[in-house]
C-alpha cells in the first residue's frame, strides 16, 4: 500500500491523466479534521487510510470516492451535511471533493486514479 504524508500534490484521473489540485491527510489529527468548517475545497482531499466519511458540521455537500489498494475507485457517493457514511469493506482510502466535481473530472466507479506528491527541495 502507498504511504504517503500530509500534504499536497496532484490527483491524476484516468488514462486521460486529468491533474487535479490535491490535499494529503494522513494523519490521525488530519484525517479527522478533513473538510470541516470549510466553505469549499481547490480540488480534492484524499484521506488515508480511510474506509468511511461523515459529513457532520460540514459546510457543503461533497462527491465521496472509495479506493481500493490500487486506487481503484469502487463506490461513490455525494453526501450531503450532517450524514454518516457506512464502511466499505475493501476500501482503503477515501477521496473528498465538492459535489459535482468528480464528474466533471471523470472520476467513476471501476476508473482508476493515481497521486503524485509535491517534493521539497
Amino acid at each position: 500500500m502507498p504511504r504517503w504524508r500530509d500534504g499536497w500534490g496532484e490527483l491524476v484521473v484516468g488514462e486521460e491523466g486529468l491533474r487535479v489540485p490535491l490535499e494529503i491527510a494522513t494523519s490521525y489529527r488530519a484525517r479527522t479534521k478533513g473538510l470541516l468548517g470549510r466553505d469549499s475545497v481547490h480540488g480534492a482531499m484524499l484521506l488515508s487510510p480511510a474506509n468511511s466519511v461523515h459529513t457532520f458540521r460540514m459546510r457543503m455537500p461533497i462527491d465521496v470516492a472509495y479506493l481500493d489498494r490500487h486506487l481503484r475507485v469502487i463506490a461513490m457517493r455525494t453526501m450531503p451535511p450532517g450524514r454518516l457514511g457506512l464502511p466499505r469493506v475493501r476500501a482503503r482510502h477515501v477521496l473528498e471533493a465538492e459535489a459535482g466535481a468528480m464528474e466533471r473530472w471523470g472520476v467513476r466507479v471501476g476508473v482508476g486514479v493515481g497521486v503524485e506528491v509535491e517534493t521539497v527541495g
